[in-house]
């Protein structure tokens, strides 16, 4: 076993958690699953493949959560491996890791894997892979940023090693919880664009990047450029960019509904809310804030 505790946030999770914790036990010392009072199975699940399950509110958003994990867990343990319930790491990475953590330097405290979308049974291999995450560092060398969305796992010092292989996020639902999910998302993505269009909070731009995987870095210049782009347009041509340049048309009927859905109609949703937003609020800092507020319970913090 590695020198290793894995924390999970859950909620409602049964379909998914005994796959992740039968990965993760393979190579922990200790397993957290911090639950948001789950109705279904899961606890029940966790506990009998050795997790310890700790319960507390959901405080708004997963960065608020696995911070408080990181502060209030009893963590004794020299790394720390994030995962969601739905994802789970490949074999070929559980060798990679037994392998090369022993060894690590001090001087490196983040590792970065690659994560492969599995959609509808089939890996999207062209299109969006590889996407490439800091989820497993130092206990005390990382926190998790605060951002509405799109946040990452970024080091507080030292550096980061990049690994071969790759973990899988691979949701069992059906296409209706995964559109479901992405009107969720729309919000607070639409929140989050009209923060950097208009600067809404003192750190929009420029922000903490310090720590950040050089994939995450490149990623947040490229939503800013995005941004500047007119409303609409710019998600059609980012489906384009990904199904034609990124090659996501050869993965067939499963690359093209993937691609639509995440590379175009939740873009234009996003659009068709900021579109929303401004028509009531106009360029009007102080408006968009309040609506953010009143409407949706999305706080920027000025």
């Amino acid at each position: 076993m590695l020198d290793l505790t894995v924390i999970i946030l859950t909620k409602n999770e049964q379909l998914h958690i005994k796959r992740c914790l039968e990965c993760v036990n393979q190579l922990a010392r200790k397993v957290y699953i911090v639950d948001c009072f789950s109705t279904d199975a899961t606890q029940k699940i966790a506990f009998s493949l050795g997790a310890e399950v700790i319960e507390h509110q959901w405080p708004g958003n997963q960065a608020a959560q696995f911070n408080w994990a990181l502060e209030h867990l009893s963590i004794d343990t020299e790394w720390i491996l994030r995962l969601d319930a739905d994802e789970y790491l490949l074999p070929e990475l559980i060798e990679e890791l037994q392998k090369k953590i022993p060894l690590a330097t001090q001087d490196v405290t983040g590792i970065v894997f690659n994560r492969r979308h599995i959609f509808m049974g089939r890996w999207m291999k062209r299109g969006i892979y590889p996407v490439k995450m800091l989820r497993m560092f130092r206990k005390g060398k990382a926190v998790c940023e605060q951002r509405l969305m799109d946040e990452h796992i970024r080091i507080t010092e030292g550096r980061t090693d990049e690994y071969e292989n790759d973990f899988c996020d691979h949701n069992l639902n059906d296409i209706s919880w995964f559109c479901r999910k992405h009107v969720n998302y729309a919000i607070r993505e639409a929140a989050e664009m009209l923060n950097l269009e208009y600067n809404l909070s003192d750190s929009a731009i420029e922000g903490r990047t310090n720590g950040l995987s050089e994939q995450a870095l490149e990623k947040r210049q490229k939503k800013l450029k995005y941004t500047r782009q007119p409303l609409f347009w710019r998600a059609f041509a980012y489906f384009l960019y990904r199904y034609i340049i990124r090659g996501a048309w050869r993965e067939g009927k499963e690359g093209f509904i993937f691609t639509f859905i995440q590379g175009w109609w939740y873009r234009v949703l996003v659009d068709t809310k900021i579109y929303e937003i401004k028509m009531e609020c106009g360029a009007d800092k102080e408006k968009i804030c309040n609506l953010l507020a009143d409407k949706y319970h999305i706080f920027i913090k000025k």
